[in-house]
């Protein structure tokens, strides 16, 4: 074997021993890069916003592909989870559903029954009734009499909200009670049967029925002797 062949053959084991030696590079960059991400899990995402308090549904969300240790604690990885459930909050088309952004929907209990009465937006939610919520009923009544006092009256104590409904402008012209209203969403409430026939007379006759949100946690029965009130107690 002459010079220029070993030069040759030279060359030529060179040339596998860096073929070789990029090979295990690029292993050694692949192999880096999974310990790092690690391995992929399932998640889902928004497809469009989500209005607050609107019940969920599992078309709402897509399944994407993600390194299980990106995914927060809170990430939801099945999505029957939705089942039953409404958002808390607004939720933006593209965010990652967790499970802090949803709660279960009320549900009737034993011995009680939905009623949805029509309320005043700007004098009996102000945003602030959610589902889940505490409220107490008020109603407002005119006089019996010519002469006699207008009363308000608490309805119902502690009722419970099951669902807010989407704001709606009322006609006018169907205002039967000579009230202002021009805008009032429906609330539905989960009552006894005779709470409910309270609240039902009340949206019937009454000029104003308003809710008063019960803070969480605290009690907001009234007492018997607080239930009415016209304007000479004052005096």
């Amino acid at each position: 074997m002459n010079s220029r062949q070993r030069r040759g053959v030279i060359l030529l084991l060179l040339s596998v021993l860096c073929a070789f030696a990029a090979f295990a590079g690029v292993l050694s960059v692949i192999s880096d890069v999974n310990s790092k991400v690690g391995p992929e899990v399932t998640a889902y995402q928004l497809k469009t916003d989500v209005a607050p308090y609107t019940a969920l549904n599992s078309g709402q969300f897509e399944k994407i592909k993600m390194p299980k240790r990106w995914l927060s604690e809170n990430a939801v990885t099945d999505l029957q989870e939705v089942e039953s459930k409404i958002a808390v909050t607004e939720l933006r088309e593209g965010s990652l559903l967790q499970s802090d952004m949803m709660v279960r929907k009320p549900e009737l209990r034993a011995g009680e029954q939905e009623i949805a009465i029509m309320i005043d937006a700007s004098t009996g939610v102000a945003g602030k009734i959610t589902p889940g919520a505490t409220v107490n009923i008020y109603a407002t009544f005119a006089g019996e009499q010519d002469g006699a006092a207008a009363q308000s009256k608490v309805i119902v104590s502690n009722a419970k909200v099951l669902d807010v409904g989407e704001l709606t402008a009322l006609d006018p012209s169907a205002d039967d009670r000579g009230t202002r209203a021009t805008e009032a969403v429906p609330i539905t409430f989960a009552l006894n049967t005779l709470d409910t026939q309270r609240v039902a007379y009340a949206e019937s006759f009454a000029e104003h029925v308003r809710l008063a949100l019960v803070a969480p946690g605290s009690d907001g029965t009234i007492r018997p002797g607080d239930r009415t009130y016209t304007l000479d107690k004052d005096k």
